[in-house]
């Protein structure tokens, strides 16, 4: 994980642990309650959908990471409390001005995010463009480093979040003759494929490999170069399960998100953002059964939201966000303490030529959508 705020490591250190010997679980939730009441008027807390209930709880406004982000951006108080991963906190950063964000566990990073950084990512393009007199456009996955949206900022480029995938990536290819999408490999080659570009027409460009594993050739025939990055989560989901299940329960609607691989996709009923999925969901008829892949918290929340449906998880495995589980109460309670005594931990700060170039980023894909 990329640390962006190496000069002020005293200023943002954690806080030792408030363990158990401490503070019993309850107690913990109660001083939280208390403190949650006592600075309303300071802080906000942002929860993502795949944060645990014993932290949504806490939340004043849920939803995914680009929604929270745009959120964070209208409001007035000082402190937001991110209850998310690093990248989401620092788009958050980015889009505010004057506020102070805190991601409560500066270990809650995301394994796809890490899976492209910017050394690399300047190594492939300066080749890439040597291969080739085409013009190539670069998008990122808003799930990603800052330094990377700065890049595609710099670069003509643009960011792009799964609900808007389609829109972004065609928009690009108006622009250029080739795409450079990372980090993910399966929401670029799933959205590209449902815009009628052929498997045969994607690379996938390797940083751990010699010139990520291409030959000039093979740069110069692609429209489309995908990183080779993935979600550690949706590759919990196999063709299998999705073959398996439909055969017991054929009336059983399976629904995906697009991080999941490609066979996956293609033998799922539908395939979505989070955002998506949840309004499939909660705009069906009663008695709907569905088998849901993505992430379990949010899995086990439609449960509990939509009694009068069938919802289930697609894998039999719990299929859990492990970087968004550090986030928890005990951490929660020490980030209130330390914005009562006006000395906040944690504190997510962008550096102002990267915030610049990131903004960029994202305005251009906000006047696309």
């Amino acid at each position: 994980m990329i640390n962006l705020f190496e000069d002020n490591i005293e200023e943002t250190a954690h806080l030792p642990l408030i363990s158990e010997k401490d503070l019993s679980d309850d107690d913990v939730l109660k001083e939280l309650d208390q403190l949650k009441a006592e600075l309303s008027d300071r802080v906000v807390v942002l929860g993502h959908h795949y944060q645990q209930d014993d932290v949504i709880r806490y939340a004043d406004i849920t939803g995914d990471s680009l929604a929270l982000a745009k959120e964070a951006a209208k409001l007035s108080k000082p402190y937001i409390v991110f209850c998310g991963v690093h990248f989401m906190a620092e788009t958050a950063d980015i889009l505010t001005t004057g506020k102070t964000v805190i991601l409560p566990d500066l270990n809650a990073g995301c394994s796809m995010a890490d899976m492209a950084n910017r050394d690399d990512i300047d190594k492939s393009w300066e080749w890439m463009k040597s291969c080739t007199s085409e013009k190539i456009i670069p998008i990122t996955y808003i799930n990603c480093a800052a330094t990377l949206k700065a890049f595609v900022g710099d670069n003509d480029g643009a960011i792009c979040t799964s609900s808007n995938a389609k829109k972004v990536i065609t928009w690009a290819l108006n622009k250029g003759e080739k795409l450079l999408f990372f980090p993910d490999q399966h929401l670029g080659r799933n959205t590209c494929f449902d815009l009628g570009i052929g498997l045969d027409e994607m690379v996938v460009y390797n940083p751990n490999m010699r010139f990520g594993g291409l030959t000039p050739e093979k740069i110069a025939k692609a429209k489309v170069i995908l990183w080779y990055g993935y979600c550690s989560v949706h590759q919990g989901f196999t063709k299998d399960q999705v073959v398996n299940l439909k055969n017991k329960e054929p009336d059983r609607t399976v629904i995906v998100h697009p991080e999941c691989s490609f066979d996956v996709v293609q033998a799922a009923d539908d395939n979505g953002s989070t955002a998506y999925i949840i309004e499939q969901v909660q705009k069906s008829s009663p008695g709907s059964k569905f088998a849901i892949g993505t992430e379990i918290n949010l899995v086990k929340r439609l449960q509990a939201q939509n009694p009068d449906k069938s919802i289930i998880s697609l894998s039999p495995y719990q299929c859990l966000c492990t970087t968004m589980y550090r986030v928890r109460p005990r951490w929660l309670l020490a980030t209130f303490r330390a914005i009562k005594d006006n000395k906040p931990i944690n504190v997510i700060k962008v550096p102002d030529d990267v915030s610049k170039s990131s903004l960029v980023a994202l305005e251009r894909m906000l006047s696309i959508i």
